[in-house]
């Protein structure tokens, strides 16, 4: 934990530093964890909100750039910081980070550290979970946070998830669609998914945000995506060009590929 004796001036130098534009690639991630920190403005935050802050913004960038053990770590520490204020709803919005991240990577799992604070959790936090499955409706779209809320008006299209200015709401805007598309029967290729939205165009615009930011997490995940669409439609070129690039970011393609997954979804 942060040293116990941390004068006042200090947590405000900290605070203005947290909300310096050094990151902006992970703007979500910040939005939610300066939401938890008390940084957002009054009194300096006390030390377990820094605690929980800085945690979180390291646990988002470890766990994108495929670094599973450091992210574990670095999520257990500042959720162990902001359980210490026995507030179900600050842990709840902790989870939800957990979640979207996640989400950004295919990761099918769900929310359960989320669901299990739910009931505590505020009107909001449970429309962006709601969002995060694939099923929010009007009132929870309405209840998003601005930029995530723009993207799902869009569908997402791949126009949009290109054009966004945080890349981490766009890979979990494309995460969502993706999820919403499980269960539909399989589309031909150029064929729309959600609003239109032809799934490998969806998947490549995804994979340029994550490739470039260097996410390995989530540039695997969507590679692993198009390759699948790429083998469906019977286009081995793209197919085995889609391999190498998992190769080379340290993945592993699978040797005998099993059939697209219902709706182009991941299972």
């Amino acid at each position: 934990m942060s040293p116990p004796g941390r004068t006042q001036g200090e947590r405000r130098r900290a605070c203005a530093a947290f909300r310096q534009p050094l990151r902006p690639a992970l703007s979500l991630a910040l939005a939610l964890a300066l939401a938890l920190s008390g940084c957002a403005g009054g009194p300096p935050a006390p030390d377990w909100a820094l605690e929980a802050r800085s945690g979180l913004e390291r646990f988002s960038r470890a766990e994108l750039e495929g670094r599973g053990t450091v992210a574990q770590a670095e999520f257990a520490r500042a959720r162990a910081a902001l359980a210490a204020t026995g507030e179900p709803a600050r842990v709840a919005r902790a989870e939800l980070l957990r979640c979207a991240t996640r989400v950004a990577s295919l990761d099918a799992e769900g929310c359960p550290g989320f669901d299990a604070l739910a009931i505590d959790a505020t009107a909001e936090d449970r429309a962006y979970a709601a969002y995060l499955a694939g099923r929010a409706g009007a009132a929870d779209l309405a209840a998003l946070p601005e930029a995530q809320r723009a993207l799902a008006a869009s569908g997402p299209s791949p126009e949009a998830l290109r054009g966004a200015a945080d890349p981490l709401s766009a890979l979990v805007a494309a995460g969502v669609a993706v999820r919403r598309l499980a269960g539909e029967p399989p589309a031909p290729a150029g064929a729309g998914g959600p609003q239109g939205a032809d799934p490998r165009a969806l998947a490549a615009a995804a994979v340029d945000r994550a490739a470039a930011q260097g996410w390995r997490r989530p540039l695997l995940a969507w590679l692993g995506l198009q390759r699948r669409l790429a083998l469906r439609d019977g286009d081995t070129a793209l197919a085995e060009r889609l391999g190498r690039r998992i190769a080379l970011a340290g993945g592993e393609p699978p040797a005998a590929p099993g059939p697209a997954p219902a709706g182009s979804a991941p299972r």
